[in-house]
């Protein structure tokens, strides 16, 4: 048999992640979405496919109104082809029914690639509405549009798009960069008091990874950031967005193909948290006692030190975060801690290769790929003093 030499090309697709920011974004008067829309080749009016969280429509009742006579202004560029309501939340990344239900719907509405999906809602109902536009026709065109501080901050602006299986986190899902991502600063005026401080914890990781100055500026307007006043809470997400989109575009590594993670600074612990505790402790809250637990570590093994350690706890604290929980003793049937089981989970998320975020200064991290287990559960027990 002759011998053919192999083939290989490279092949470079270009992506373009874009985050706009505005109010009031389905007010006639506002033509951005429009103009996003409308910003394709091709000149055929914009098939449309809206999914709201049943939550933001409660709180939001002119919403589904408004859309309806946005697209009706605008009639000669879009095409609105229908508006769902899902239950948001966690439990919706649970439910692969929904998931069923979404694909149906772009069967029946004939969403093709050249159509657009609009997620409203939460990181969750985000998650799940894109993963089935990124899964559908192998892509279809989605808008992201998150309601939330932490979605508008940190989940909304990113790359990654899952659903939970089995009881693990995000499990199942592609990463496939929204079409655009329009954070409308009005879904905030409705938000409790839990869900625009959530954010706020994202704000405080990506700063301690990042940008030092941040971290500063976060310290200085706590007073002002828990009297949620408009201004400074606009400012915290534009700037975490900022720096959550430059690490992606600029870290080399968009797709994490690698085992380098950084924007999941305290994440092991927070998605294990999340998962013993149901689901009933919110991943805001999760994760500001995994950056707890992480940074308590970093000291235990001499990287960090104790003052900046102290700054840490003390801002999480102020910004009226928890950093401990009894479920970090919780110990499965053998008596070998549950939260332990996160970093095993961590390793074979990420693709076999344990690699862990944490501190040397405030504003800079590195990377390592073993954890002392002992040390980790002492950095536990020092939490718990300390809370």
């Amino acid at each position: 048999m002759a011998e053919f030499p192999h083939i290989e090309y490279d092949i470079q697709v270009p992506y373009c992640l874009r985050v706009f920011f505005t109010k009031n974004a389905f007010r006639v008067g506002n033509p951005l979405f429009r103009d996003l829309a409308c910003s394709q080749e091709n000149g055929a009016r914009k098939k449309t496919l809206f999914y709201i969280d049943k939550a933001v429509a409660a709180t939001h009742p002119d919403l589904a109104g408004d859309i309806e006579s946005y697209f009706g202004h605008y009639q000669e560029d879009l095409d609105l082809r229908g508006i769902h309501f899902p239950d948001g939340g966690e439990s919706l990344k649970n439910n692969s029914g929904c998931l069923d239900k979404i694909y149906a719907d772009i069967q029946r509405h004939c969403i093709c690639r050249h159509s657009y999906i609009v997620g409203i809602g939460g990181g969750a109902l985000l998650d799940v509405v894109g993963f089935a536009a990124a899964t559908a026709h192998r892509g279809i065109r989605h808008f992201r549009l998150p309601t939330t501080t932490l979605s508008q901050a940190d989940a909304g602006v990113g790359v990654k798009n899952g659903v939970n299986f089995n009881g693990k986190k995000n499990f199942v899902g592609s990463f496939a960069p929204p079409f655009a991502v329009v954070n409308d600063f009005s879904f905030l005026k409705t938000l409790p008091d839990e869900h625009l401080r959530n954010g706020y914890v994202e704000a405080v990781k990506v700063a301690l990874i990042r940008d030092a100055a941040f971290f500063d500026w976060i310290e200085t307007n706590v007073d002002s950031l828990n009297q949620f006043e408009e201004t400074v809470m606009e400012e915290l997400i534009h700037r975490c967005a900022k720096l959550h989109v430059a690490h992606i575009a600029t870290s080399g590594d968009p797709f994490e193909m690698g085992s380098v993670r950084p924007l999941d600074f305290g994440h092991w612990a927070a998605h294990k948290l999340e998962q013993v505790s149901n689901f009933e402790i919110s991943h805001g809250a999760a994760v500001a006692i995994g950056i707890a637990i992480d940074t308590i570590y970093s000291v235990e093994m001499g990287y960090l030190e104790k003052s900046s350690a102290s700054r840490v706890l003390s801002l999480l604290t102020r910004l009226n975060f928890r950093i401990y929980s009894s479920l970090l003793e919780k110990r499965g049937d053998r008596g070998y801690p549950l939260i332990l089981e996160g970093l095993e989970e961590f390793r074979e998320h990420l693709g076999g290769r344990l690699t862990i975020t944490l501190l040397k200064n405030i504003g800079s991290r590195f990377e390592v790929h073993e954890m002392n287990e002992e040390l980790v559960l002492k950095s536990i027990e020092r939490l718990k003093t300390l809370a």
